[in-house]
């Protein structure tokens, strides 16, 4: 019997879905990690995701009316100094500045008394998997088939039609061409977090930074002939003429709303605050720079914030550890 490409896509979402069925358990951040290794190589002492990257410090001011949901000193009124890092996508550190993925900002906010918060951000709405079931299948469906050196187009579509939580996300991609820069880019929170008032009354939130600058995209003829290289540099540009600011907005969840799946919107008529500026005043390559060897483990999380059971957020942090174990090794 000759097997057509559709048997063979049909064939290969079965056995995708007779292998989810048959792991009762999450992956381990090590099999995740080391997916993400056979997907993009490896650079001994550097990171498996969001390889390439920018350092830069500045400052963040709070909004005091916050204080209303949240007892951080993030919202004390005061500055805190901030070390933040800019990434794109992916552990290959050959992908082009134009590729069609997530760009990040993390940010280590340095408390006073010597406490910690970090934000972990990517620049989309929405994450691209529900569980770390969904983000290891993900990586399994775009591993190089051995014959030809590229994934296997089935294997992509099975995985698409079989996890349909990575479809969000999918489709804000597709309609959405990068930012032109890191400094006209906004970026979300993706996870739902809580805040925690001096009431101790929680609040279900999400955030956004906003750049002052305004967002703006790469045209669909402008990204054809976009250079290899563009992101670094433009922000060594743009920082070393002023500073540059985001504006910090905050989603205020109700009962009901979804807080364990990030890859579910929220409803648009949601209230939002205006919760602090970020302003970064320097910025330099990450090689030996001071945001080269942190681990913006996003569940660093100081008083006032506290995280949801997102099974994904949960996840990045031993997935997070993992890495960083092997950078500081040199492995």
């Amino acid at each position: 019997m000759t097997t057509t490409p559709s048997m063979k896509s049909a064939l290969l979402m079965a056995l995708l879905l007779a292998s989810a069925a048959a792991s009762a358990e999450a992956p381990t951040a090590d099999e995740v990690v080391s997916t993400m290794e056979k997907l993009n190589g490896v650079t001994p002492g550097a990171r498996r995701n969001h390889i390439r990257g920018i350092c830069a410090t500045g400052s963040f001011l709070g909004a005091p009316a916050l204080q209303a949901y949240s007892r951080s000193a993030l919202f004390s009124g005061q500055p805190v100094p901030v070390v933040a890092r800019f990434s794109l996508a992916g552990g290959n550190p050959n992908t082009p500045d134009s590729a069609k993925s997530p760009r990040g900002l993390a940010i280590e906010f340095r408390l006073p008394g010597g406490g910690l918060q970090h934000f972990t951000m990517l620049n989309v709405p929405v994450f691209s998997a529900a569980t770390p079931q969904t983000f290891q299948d993900a990586l399994l469906a775009n591993l190089p088939d051995p014959q030809t050196g590229k994934p296997d187009p089935a294997k992509q579509q099975a995985f698409r039609d079989s996890h349909p939580d990575a479809k969000p996300l999918a489709e804000f991609m597709a309609r959405n061409n990068p930012p032109v820069s890191y400094a006209q880019s906004e970026f979300y929170s993706v996870h739902t977090f809580k805040f925690v008032s001096p009431q101790d009354q929680t609040t279900l939130v999400r955030w956004r930074f906003e750049p002052e600058a305004g967002v703006s995209r790469w045209s669909d003829e402008a990204l054809k002939t976009a250079p290899t290289r563009f992101l670094d540099e433009d922000l060594l540009g743009r920082v070393k003429a002023g500073p540059l600011r985001w504006n910090m907005v905050v989603t205020l969840g109700e009962a009901g709303d979804e807080q364990n799946n990030p890859t579910v919107y929220w409803p648009s008529e949601r209230r939002q605050v205006q919760a602090g500026v970020l302003t970064l005043t320097a910025a330099t390559p990450q090689a030996g720079a001071e945001c080269e060897k942190l681990n913006f483990d996003p569940l660093v999380i100081a008083e006032g914030i506290a995280p949801t059971q997102d099974p994904v957020l949960l996840f990045r942090s031993p997935a997070y550890a993992a890495s960083f174990v092997k950078r500081l090794t040199g492995r």
